[in-house]
């Protein structure tokens, strides 16, 4: 079981290089297991046992089955993610040429660790925009081969680079994608529009707009002495969407389940397709009783929010607390902060731990240094938007937000595991 998870898992994320194609990943999985596509656009027609999906701005994704017990009693069992991850996007208007060089500029998409994108092969992939035919439509792209890579400074020009390095986003960054004649003009919107003509089989009269983001083409892989470790770009949060997504579909169908997977989170969650947005609310109004009804089954729901944990690093142990360091491979953690932060409590701790001594699944407790800033997930963020009880956990992982970050490859396995009883749990605190 363990093996079959972390091979899913490794196809999910070498398919998903960013939150769109990761929201069409998820749909794919979805749609083999039974759910049926809703469209916001248009009536729904929701059936007892029926298994649905929604997705917005085709980056972010709520699915949902309609369990035997009706919601109004049993409550929701909510798992949420989200499908962005820290990245270089491309700039509306990109060329640059210098020194005889094609380069794109980019800006710097959430709290990305910058020095691991150097000498990298890159490849492009996201949404474009274009016109055909008078109309106005968009197309996932992947260039898939590498195609741009951001070459290192050699030491010998920069004697101080070990001793700490600010790396300026602007002049520093832009990968290098070719050698130009001194005769050659770049245009980038005619590359995006022979790609468009290589993957799907048109010509666009014209690239309007897009949302690109480069990638590492590493492949994710099983690491280590004795495969104890999974490194990968984009573990943060497409680990949690993967576990979250195999365990409502393992899950069984007598209560009424949610995953929540948006987009955004890096960026604060503020938009219509982040947690920090409408999205959820909108599709539970439609799914559930309205007035009195929508409230009270609110209120005996459960969100679990999930998101990476930081794992102690033998390096830097100092960073944790001394009785709260989570290991890879030891269980999910369960994230607290008095600030708030974190939405989990007493209650909700006690629950989600007595789920994991009941299916024996390790756990962890994470707290950050009281020296130290927190950081936040959309626990608090869908807390405070629905009034739903939540707890924060995740996996412990090393190098979040790197361009390749690691975790434990035993974990997957025990996260599904709880997660699963979490969604087939007849009762909720």
């Amino acid at each position: 079981m363990r093996e079959e998870l972390n091979i899913g898992l490794i196809d999910f994320l070498n398919a998903s290089p960013t939150p769109f194609h990761a929201t069409t990943s998820l749909a794919m999985r979805l749609e083999a297991a039974g759910y049926r596509h809703l469209d916001e656009r248009a009536t729904w027609h929701l059936e007892t046992g029926g298994r649905y999906y929604v997705t917005r701005n085709d980056s972010s994704l709520i699915a949902f089955k309609l369990g035997k017990r009706p919601a109004l009693e049993g409550g929701l069992r909510l798992v949420g993610a989200h499908t962005d991850s820290p990245c270089l996007r491309v700039k509306p208007s990109p060329e640059l040429q210098r020194q005889g060089y094609f380069q794109l500029g980019v800006e710097v998409y959430g709290g990305a660790l910058l020095a691991p994108w150097f000498d990298r092969d890159l490849s492009l992939a996201g949404r474009v925009t274009y016109r055909r035919d008078g109309k106005v439509e968009s197309q996932l792209i992947d260039f898939y081969q590498p195609i741009a890579v951001i070459p290192n400074l050699a030491i010998h020009l920069n004697r101080e680079a070990n001793q700490g390095w600010a790396i300026n986003p602007q002049t520093e960054l832009p990968p290098i994608l070719a050698q130009l004649a001194s005769s050659e003009t770049a245009d980038f919107r005619a590359l995006l529009a022979e790609q468009l003509a290589m993957e799907h089989d048109f010509n666009p009269d014209a690239v309007l707009d897009y949302e690109l983001s480069f990638y590492d083409t590493q492949s994710a892989a099983v690491v280590g002495l004795n495969q104890d470790f999974i490194a990968s770009a984009r573990l943060d949060n497409l680990l949690s969407c993967y576990a979250g997504l195999q365990a409502l579909i393992d899950s069984s169908d007598e209560e009424t389940c949610v995953l929540v997977c948006t987009d955004h989170e890096e960026v604060g969650s503020c938009s219509a397709c982040g947690a920090d947005g409408p999205f959820l609310e909108q599709v539970l109004r439609r799914v559930l009783p309205t007035g009195e009804g929508f409230v009270r089954t609110i209120q005996r729901s459960l969100l679990v929010s999930a998101d990476n944990a930081h794992g102690v690093h033998p390096n830097y142990a100092d960073k944790h607390d001394g009785n709260h360091g989570p290991k890879l491979n030891a269980g999910p953690v369960i994230k607290i902060n008095s600030n708030q932060r974190y939405a989990t409590n007493s209650e909700t701790a006690g629950f989600f731990r007595h789920l994991c001594l009941e299916n024996e699944v390790p756990v962890q407790s994470f707290v950050v240094r009281s020296d130290m800033g927190c950081g936040s997930t959309i626990g608090p963020i869908t807390a405070s938007q629905l009034g739903v009880r939540t707890v924060d956990i995740g996996l412990p992982t090393f190098a979040m937000h790197s361009v390749r970050e690691l975790a434990g490859s035993h974990d997957l396995d025990h996260l599904v595991k709880v997660l699963t009883a979490f969604y087939s749990s007849p009762e909720l605190p």
